[in-house]
């Protein structure tokens, strides 16, 4: 897909099969938005396009001088050497420079890959040793007891780190940064150096033991103790062998995160309400700002290096596949970083469908399609390397927006949107390549509006699609083998809400309308799936639906915690926000019961492949 197909789309067919015509006003506000006065505008205005897909042997747009990944000049050639390695080339000719990325054009996928997992959600995790929230240790302790069972790999929800303030955003997919991790994440008793602090830490881990009885994640509470813990460590002077080396791998990224944290800390977490020099991260007033707050920009990126060291460790106890969100708070990190590649006068979000009739407005600005193509994707690049560094895989929120999304003018009803195209083919090559280099699987969670040819496309790419026995038409028996099968997700009711009908009190209490025939139509799916009479009971329904999903032709098979324990109400009702506790309800057994309850065990026996 080239340039000249990127832009706002005049028209859509909607979820119910109808074509729908976009206002004239809503397409003019939304060209406004990205900064052109119409489609044509946000195409190359002649010379050489700034990115170009290219493989060994292939004729380049032009002769000029070519510039491999590394370093390595080639002169002035007209074709690329076959022998060319994968990569991000640079060609510079009479005409201007051009990106060229050469790659495999398909992700990594071993040809036998045939594992199970658990879903989960890290956060709701509690063991003895937490302090009120999951953590990485957590993680690692339920990847090897897993490991034990015949897993193979383990979905974890978004780690992406919110502003480093209070309140802590609680949903893991309204990120301040994609690329950099969660401090309530961190381990504190794994720290080096967390025996210089003595009896201090002790206080506060027992604090922390305490959170660990309430019935909500107290992220407030928790950042407070974690992040004294924390400071009296780093205070101790901890052994930083390996920290230079971090922070050289991650370069400038790194520190323009710890100095966002600090400059956050100082004049609250939106940048664009910080005083006027501090509003660009290339200015001389942040530049002079960090130098005098030098210790504390370096404590934010030991932080990072700690939380790096524990992830990787998880991983290696069990490959993790990471969740990428579909984008970043307006007001956090990476937004201050490229504000100039987003729409801030735009949100993202979905159409109207069976599910949502209202659509969805997700409060998140979109990347700019011509300006993420003018900055060499520097974006999205950063992000799947950050996700993909310690991982086996990668799940895609809503990976149609490789292809477009749909865009509202701020302060906009979802339903007066349009779908905005993006540069398809450049973003799939470049999600090749990272794959490829990661040696990490991808899956495209492809549900909801989904538009004709995106999931041919996705398996042609070898990217996985995303098949819940919620949604799907056919018997497990026959679903494609490029697929990760599953009941659920975050966003759906889990199996118990479903089956005993008390999703429905979860939405009257939250304020929506209960949808008694969608619910009804997940159930019938549900006993048909599993092969179970509407009088089977909820143990013998989560056995037999996943059952039937280990024994499809999917590649991966996933269940959740929530369902492993019978959960009824689900981690997230979307188009709530302050009307339920989202994000904020931990599991109802401990990691050490989990491990302990034959239940578990006997589904994960069902899970065995």
């Amino acid at each position: 897909m080239t340039s000249a197909r990127m832009g706002v789309e005049p028209s859509y067919r909607d979820a119910f099969g109808k074509r729908r015509e976009i206002a004239p006003a809503v397409q003019q506000r939304l060209r406004a938005a990205m900064g052109v006065d119409d489609d044509q505008s946000a195409a190359s205005p002649g010379g050489l396009e700034p990115v170009a897909i290219v493989r060994p042997g292939q004729r380049l747009a032009g002769p000029g001088e070519t510039t491999l990944e590394d370093g390595t000049s080639l002169g002035a050639i007209t074709a690329l050497p076959p022998d060319s390695p994968f990569g991000y080339h640079r060609l510079v000719s009479d005409s201007g420079e051009q990106l060229l990325i050469c790659g495999p054009g398909r992700c990594h996928l071993p040809a036998d890959q045939r594992d199970w997992g658990w879903a989960v959600q890290l956060y709701a995790i509690r063991a003895a040793a937490s302090w009120g929230i999951g953590d990485l240790g957590d993680l690692r302790d339920l990847a090897e007891w897993s490991s034990s069972l015949g897993a193979g790999m383990m979905l974890v929800n978004p780690l992406s780190a919110p502003a480093p303030m209070i309140p802590i955003q609680p949903s893991p997919y309204f990120p301040s940064t994609r690329r950099f991790r969660n401090p309530l994440y961190l381990r504190i008793e794994e720290v080096a150096g967390a025996d210089l602090s003595g009896a201090e830490l002790t206080d506060l881990a027992a604090a922390g033991h305490e959170l660990n009885r309430t019935d909500r994640i107290e992220r407030d509470a928790i950042f407070r103790l974690k992040m004294a813990a924390l400071e009296r460590i780093w205070a101790a002077h901890p052994p930083l062998d390996g920290l230079s080396a971090y922070r050289a791998e991650q370069g400038i990224g790194l520190r323009q995160w710890a100095t966002y944290a600090v400059i956050a800390e100082r004049h609250g977490p939106a940048w664009s309400r910080w005083p006027e020099p501090l509003r660009r991260p290339e200015s001389a007033a942040v530049a002079e700002l960090a130098a005098e707050l030098s210790d504390r920009v370096a404590f934010h990126e030991w932080i990072q290096w700690l939380l790096d060291d524990q992830l990787a460790r998880a991983n290696a106890a069990l490959p993790l596949v990471l969740d990428m969100p579909i984008g970043v708070d307006r007001d956090g990190a990476d937004a201050w970083v490229w504000q100039d590649a987003l729409a801030l006068g735009a949100n993202i979000g979905a159409p109207p469908d069976v599910f949502n009739q209202a659509g969805q407005d997700w409060g998140l600005p979109p990347l700019i399609p011509h300006r993420l193509r003018e900055i060499g994707y520097r974006p999205f690049i950063e992000t799947l390397r950050a996700l993909l560094r310690h991982s086996g895989g990668l799940r895609i929120d809503h990976a149609m927006g490789l292809f477009r999304l749909w865009w509202l003018p701020l302060g906009e009803s979802p339903v007066n949107g349009a779908y905005v195209r993006y540069p398809t083919d450049e973003m799939l090559e470049i999600l090749a390549l990272e794959s490829a280099r990661a040696g990490a699987l991808v899956i495209g969670e492809d549900l909801g509006t989904v538009e004709p040819g995106v999931r041919r496309e996705l398996a042609r790419r070898r990217i996985l699609s995303y098949r819940l026995a919620y949604f799907e038409h056919s018997l497990p028996s026959v679903y494609p083998r490029a697929s990760l099968a599953a009941v659920t997700t975050h966003d759906l009711p889990t199996v118990a809400g479903t089956w005993l009908g008390t999703d429905l009190e979860v939405q009257r209490r939250a304020g929506i309308e209960p949808d008694h025939k969608g619910l009804r139509k997940l159930r019938n799916r549900l006993a048909r799936a599993a092969g179970v009479g509407g009088d089977a009971s909820l143990a013998e329904l989560v056995l037999q639906v996943h059952a039937a999903l280990a024994a499809s032709p999917s590649m991966l098979v996933a269940a959740t915690l929530d369902d492993a324990l019978r959960v009824e109400e689900r981690p997230n009702l979307p188009g709530t926000i302050d009307q339920r506790p989202n994000w904020m309800m931990p599991l109802p057994a401990t990691l050490e019961q989990i491990t302990a309850d034959p239940f578990v065990r006997r589904l994960a026996a069902a899970l065995r492949r």
